[in-house]
């Protein structure tokens, strides 16, 4: 059992934690700490079990066995609006025949709220989401965006230690998701408080945590600043999940200090070489980024490749040829101009490449 010091010292404990649906185990024996204050993003494609674990903390669902503690208290049993936390969902779950301010006030006003207080909440929150226009309106009024500020201003007001995002920004277009990320974040700064956060999508956990916990079937792979799992991934689940575009993958031997595929040798550095003298299989990741093209630019490790596809990107282009017979990506600026059939030569730095034991997948 972990002590009361040590649970104090955090925001959000969870030990030990279980989930089963009869022979279905959603979390098996999942722990985690985050600290007060933090940004934690719990990222994972669907049914890795982050959802489950976040409903888990507010006391949505009920838990097979372990604990949950939240700023210093055993919440593991304890109802929904006792464990102090707000909590935004994927869909808006506004009161249609209500105005946003009635929307914003409903819960407060359900749990006997003064009124003075409930105004003072109400302003403070309207004029930090930019709501202030938009009180009088109903949900029918207002935009996707619009509801979805409605929906995490009622979090806010509740004025808790810790607030749960689930999902909140996969109904919106492109655009209105990378302006309410900025806004997200900057509640974060401006309110200091914890928040945990589900994601699937990989550029708002990379902008908006402070670390991240990768998730594959109800264990956590990988927990991490962003640059850590970005450049360092513990595994090929992780390398792979992580990165727009995608990660590159080879696969081959390492022996003699080299990755070996097919007609191609990558001199590796020592850190990535196994004890023995004998081949192991292993998989080489290199980030579409991190290959340069050009004469000028040559790394330890270069190479020629045609041409197979040009994909613009707006910013950047994105590069298709080969490696030993695997298909290669290479990221470039958008004002450097290519052709498919053109010959390139291309570089990169072994040292910025990441190893995997080809049977367990974890780094080398």
């Amino acid at each position: 059992m972990m002590m009361s010091t040590t649970i104090e010292a955090t925001s959000v404990s969870v030990r030990e934690l279980d989930i089963h649906y009869g022979a279905v185990k959603a979390l098996d024996k999942l722990d985690l700490e985050i600290q007060r204050g933090e940004f934690l993003v719990l990222l994972g494609p669907s049914g890795c079990g982050k959802s489950t674990l976040l409903n888990a903390i507010a006391g949505l669902l009920d838990i097979t066995d372990g604990e949950i503690w939240i700023s210093g208290k055993n919440v593991t049993w304890a109802e929904p609006k006792d464990r102090g936390i707000g909590m935004v969902f994927q869909s808006y779950a506004l009161y249609p025949r209500m105005s946003v301010k009635d929307n914003l006030s409903f819960g407060l006003r359900m749990g006997a709220t003064p009124r003075d207080e409930i105004e003072r909440r109400i302003a403070k929150v309207a004029a930090m989401l930019q709501l202030e226009p938009l009180l009088g309106r109903r949900p029918s009024e207002l935009s996707g965006g619009q509801r979805q500020r409605v929906a995490i201003g009622r979090a806010l007001v509740r004025e808790v230690d810790v607030f749960l995002f689930d999902e909140p920004l996969s109904n919106l277009d492109a655009k209105l998701r990378a302006e309410l990320r900025v806004e997200i974040k900057r509640l974060h700064q401006d309110l200091g408080n914890t928040m945990i956060y589900v994601t699937h999508d990989q550029i708002e956990a990379l902008t908006l945590a402070d670390r991240i916990a990768v998730m594959k079937g109800g264990i956590i792979q990988q927990l991490a600043s962003p640059a850590e799992i970005y450049h360092r991934p513990v595994n090929r689940f992780v390398a792979g999940f992580i990165g727009s575009p995608a990660m590159n993958f080879l696969e081959g031997d390492i022996a003699g200090g080299f990755f070996q595929t097919r007609d191609v040798s990558i001199p590796l550095p020592g850190d990535a070489q196994p004890g023995s003298g004998v081949p192991k299989a292993a998989h080489l990741g290199i980030r579409p980024e991190h290959i340069a093209v050009g004469e000028e630019t040559r790394h330890a490790f270069s190479a020629t490749g045609e041409i197979k596809v040009v994909e613009p990107m707006g910013a950047d282009t994105l590069l298709w040829t080969e490696l030993g017979g695997t298909p290669l990506s290479i990221r470039v600026d958008s004002e450097r101009s290519f052709a498919p059939g053109q010959i390139i030569p291309f570089s990169f730095d072994p040292n910025r490449a990441s190893v995997f034991d080809a049977q367990s997948g974890e780094r080398l």
